[in-house]
């Protein structure tokens, strides 16, 4: 865990020092307008939301989540927000740990909550956001043949569990239109005060690599 997270704190200072010697660049402070890479009439305004994949690994296997945040866009560099994502590939839970032996359980993961962003130098074409999730975070057992019933809430689910989330991130944020952008990057999930069967702290904290788009008037 020491490792990851000296190897985030390293990145974050490198884009960090990168943006913000753009954003001291004489003729960027000369010019305000949103630079992109493909040119679109357009004017700023106060709102984003985005869409994003997170490639992740919970107890040690691979877990791919897709999630949603936007907000209210201060500024032309912070974000205030909300955000919710879930995990969508299927991750068994061990024998030992099943809530019933003779059922082939699977385990779910999703988180909800604030989302804050904050962007270096928001009008270049090629710049860097930092952000912060703070929220809930959920798991439970479920039998996944039973997945694309119709149910109107989480009927099956099995030793559910609720928990504090923090997953500081820092992404390379690219203007492709005035109205969207591309944002890969990387952010540590942790998590506290998990008490799931088979699930602490330590097997739900890791690195996440994330594809995110953003659209709006930025």
């Amino acid at each position: 865990m020491k490792n990851h997270l000296t190897s985030i704190l390293l990145i974050v200072f490198v884009l960090a020092s990168t943006g913000l010697a753009a954003q001291d660049d004489p003729a960027n402070n000369n010019n305000n307008e949103v630079q992109s890479l493909f040119k679109t009439h357009g004017q700023n305004c106060g709102g984003y939301g985005a869409l994003t994949n997170k490639f992740t690994y919970i107890d040690g296997h691979y877990a791919n989540m897709v999630g949603v945040y936007g907000g209210w866009y201060i500024n032309n560099s912070f974000l205030l927000g909300i955000s919710a994502s879930g995990l969508t590939n299927d991750l068994k839970v061990p024998l030992e740990y099943r809530e019933d032996a003779f059922d082939n359980l699977s385990y779910m993961y999703g988180q909800v909550g604030m989302m804050t962003e904050y962007v270096v130098a928001s009008n270049r074409a090629v710049h860097v956001a930092f952000n912060l999730f703070t929220g809930a975070g959920f798991t439970f057992q479920y039998e996944r043949e039973e997945w694309h019933d119709d149910h109107d809430d989480w009927e099956g689910s099995r030793d559910e569990d609720w928990f504090f989330v923090a997953e500081p991130g820092v992404q390379l944020e690219i203007n492709l239109f005035k109205w969207m952008r591309f944002s890969p990057g990387i952010s540590y999930r942790a998590a506290f005060n998990s008490n799931a069967r088979g699930l602490g702290d330590n097997k739900l904290s890791d690195i996440s690599y994330n594809a995110t788009l953003k659209f709006g008037k930025f």
